[in-house]
């Protein structure tokens, strides 16, 4: 037995399809910054885990034994470098419109 489509069945059929499609769009909208916001967090807290231990220990206490407003300096310029007088020409211009 053989059966045919109507044009109602189709266009209900297109309908809900349709209104399916936007509902789901829809919740994406409402619900997709929730979800990236968790991803984010848990791959942080990933991360977090698998680099941090390797901090290294003397960095460690080198920054528990500085004082709050101290300032640091780790490394210094090299003293040894010259400047050069002679770097060029200097010529003065005005621009022309």
């Amino acid at each position: 037995m053989i059966q045919e489509a109507s044009a109602m069945g189709l266009l209900r059929t297109i309908l809900i399809i349709l209104l399916v499609w936007f509902g789901l769009k829809i919740l994406a909208r409402l619900f997709a910054p929730v979800l990236v916001k968790f991803v984010a967090k848990k791959a942080e807290q990933k991360f977090g885990e698998q680099f941090g231990n390797f901090q290294n220990q003397g960095q460690k206490h080198a920054e528990q034994k500085r004082k709050e407003g101290e300032t640091v300096i780790d490394k210094m310029p090299n003293r040894n470098a010259k400047s050069n007088d002679k770097v060029g020409e200097y010529i003065d211009y005005e621009e022309i419109d």
